[in-house]
Formats: C-alpha cells, structure tokens, sequence
C-alpha cells in the first residue's frame, strides 16, 4: 500500500529519533534522506530498501526541491512505502509542508513524524535554557536569511522585543543579523551564543555579545545554531556535554 512518512530524524545525536521515526525507516521500501541525518539511522533500514541522497548544503543541492517533490510522488505511485527522512523537524524550516502539499495535490496517504528541531536540542545540549523565569519567558525561531526582495529593516523589527531568539541558517549573514539587531534595540551587550555540530561528538560553543561574536566565531560555517539572549549566560554554569565528552575523551586515553 503506497504511503509517504515525512519524518524528523532530530537534530544529529541518533539517539534522539522518535520511536514512530524508527518505525517508518524500519518499513520503508524506499528511504529519501538529506545531509543532516546522522547515518547510523539508514542502519534501521530492510536491507533491501533503495537509499536515495538527497542532501543540499550552500552552492549545491543532489535534487532542488521540485525533483524532491517529484520522487515522492513517483515512490508512492508504484505502490512503495516511502519515507522522507529529514532532519530535525520537518515542518520547522525542513519544507516539510511544500512536499507534504505535493503529495496532498497527487491525493498521495502522508503522515508527518514530528523530529525535534535542532533549536530546540543544540541549545540543551550547550547548556542553554530557551526559557527561563529570570531570563526569558518568550522565545522565536527565525531564519537568518530572507527572501530576496524582503526588506531587511522590517524582517529583523519584529525580533526586537523578544527575550530569545533561535536563528537558522545565519552564520553566512551574522554580521548582518548583529548589525540590525543592534539597529532595532537590542544592546550590544547581549549574550549571544553559536552552535555548531549541536548533539553531536563534533559539537563546537562559541559565546559572546552582539558586539564581539564575529570575531570570536569567525572559524565556525554551517551548520551553526545562534541563539540571541540572556538566557545564553546560563551556560557557564549548565554546560554538560562538552564537558562530558571531555571527559569520555581522557578516559578513553587513559583507559
């Protein structure tokens, strides 16, 4: 019976699928996964399951989204199940609603699998609250870049007022994002953190303010989670799994 499950891999650390996620790869007749999913979870799948890659990183896509939207519909269409992994979530910046809409218009049976997002996870892993009672009590997912024709001015207006921001896809533009963020109200003094790798063994935490953030993660590139806050000065004290890896680490070496 065709079917297509939408499924969010979560955030890179394998262990934080969910157990629907799992079932799906474990069924699929065909599993379409992109660049993010840790490859431990494509172990899940029957062996005779065809793997389709379909990774885009910046300046290079395997498939653009149309030809996404195409294979899924033609899986489906030969009576496979088929399931779309992605990662973290798929309907948060994963364009998990543009392939849910094509097999919608194909009349294709879809369920989505909610993953958890990597703004949710890289932030927990750093030791980073989004929430807090004496920080933060609200907090937007933002994408840190825009449309073509967006007006930069009124994208990053709306964000000023809100205790925490997580922000996708920023590092290319950080000195953009700082630069209006600091326009629109925020202080220079703004504790501000990047996350690169999050939940993973190549997880990397850079912290500063709006003001010295460039330079101190310079060396960082995708894929990084930047999270804008007060909450972000929690961290010193609540860090725990790259202390734990280093940890792991020297008694690995010392046995």
């Amino acid at each position: 019976m065709r079917k297509v499950y939408l499924v969010g891999a979560g955030p890179g650390d394998p262990d934080l699928i969910t157990v629907k996620g799992l079932k799906a790869i474990q069924q699929a007749d065909v599993v379409l996964y992109d660049r993010l999913v840790n490859a431990e979870l494509l172990n899940y799948a029957k062996k005779d399951a065809e793997l389709v890659y379909c990774g885009k990183r910046p300046g290079h896509h395997s498939f653009n989204q149309e030809a996404i939207n195409h294979l899924l519909c033609k899986f489906a269409n030969q009576g496979k199940i088929v399931t779309r992994l992605k990662g973290g979530d798929p309907f948060i910046f994963g364009r998990g609603g543009e392939e849910a809409e094509a097999l919608a218009k194909k009349q294709i049976p879809f369920e989505i699998v909610p993953g958890i997002t990597s703004g949710a996870a890289a932030p927990a892993y750093a030791g980073i609250p989004l929430t807090h009672r004496d920080y933060g009590s609200n907090v937007a997912f933002v994408a840190g870049v825009t449309k073509r024709d967006e007006n930069l001015d009124e994208y990053w207006a709306r964000f000023s007022k809100v205790d925490t921001l997580c922000i996708y896809m920023g590092v290319k533009n950080l000195p953009i994002i700082c630069e209006q963020l600091i326009k629109h109200g925020k202080d220079t003094s703004t504790p501000i953190a990047l996350v690169h790798w999050g939940t993973t063994d190549k997880q990397q935490t850079v912290t500063g303010t709006l003001a010295t953030i460039c330079e101190r993660a310079s060396s960082l590139e995708n894929p990084s989670l930047i999270i804008v806050g007060e909450v972000v000065r929690l961290r010193e004290q609540l860090q725990w799994f790259e202390k734990l890896k280093v940890y792991n680490d020297v008694n690995a070496i010392t046995g």
